[in-house]
């Protein structure tokens, strides 16, 4: 029987167990990023919040994008994932404050997409599919018995990205 395991809000959620589904429900201008290495069966997913701490503190937090995404790789290969072959998406960073005369500062989820692609080159690391942007929230589910990611935006069916 499958379980749905949430992953809040600046959260991490690593799994083998292939009864778990790995999901971000209402991502918006947050950025999920998903990982799985087929070979061991290890799913992560990261819902970060923001691309970086505004005054330096907070550093190690994972609610930013940057340091999220190296805990994620951390904890998986903790794990015994193999960073070479993660499948990595990503999903979410929509424009949610789209009201006139709202300055590019309020445009989180841009910021958060480009700051995700920044640190995954950084990394060396390939994104398979991504689903971002628009100004529409979405849900992203990991399946961890085969690593299936998959997407369902508000008002619509869920579809694998």
């Amino acid at each position: 029987m499958e379980t749905s395991v949430g992953v809040g809000l600046g959260e991490i959620a690593v799994s083998q167990n292939c009864e778990e589904i790995l999901v971000a429900f209402g991502l918006g201008s947050c950025v999920g990023i998903g990982a799985y290495d087929p070979v061991k069966g290890i799913a992560g997913l990261l819902h970060a919040v923001l691309p970086e701490p505004l005054n330096g503190s907070d550093l190690s937090s994972t609610k930013y994008v940057g340091n999220g995404i190296y805990k994620l790789f951390e904890e998986m290969i903790s794990k015994g994932a193999v960073k070479e072959r993660l499948i990595i998406r990503i999903a979410g960073g929509a424009n949610m404050l789209t009201s006139p005369g709202l300055s590019k500062t309020f445009d989180i989820g841009t910021r958060n997409i480009a700051m995700a692609l920044k640190v995954l080159e950084n990394q060396r690391m390939k994104i398979v599919s991504q689903n971002v942007g628009g100004n529409t929230g979405r849900t992203f589910r990991i399946y961890v018995a085969d690593g299936k990611m998959t997407i369902r935006m508000i008002g619509e069916k869920e579809t694998v990205f």
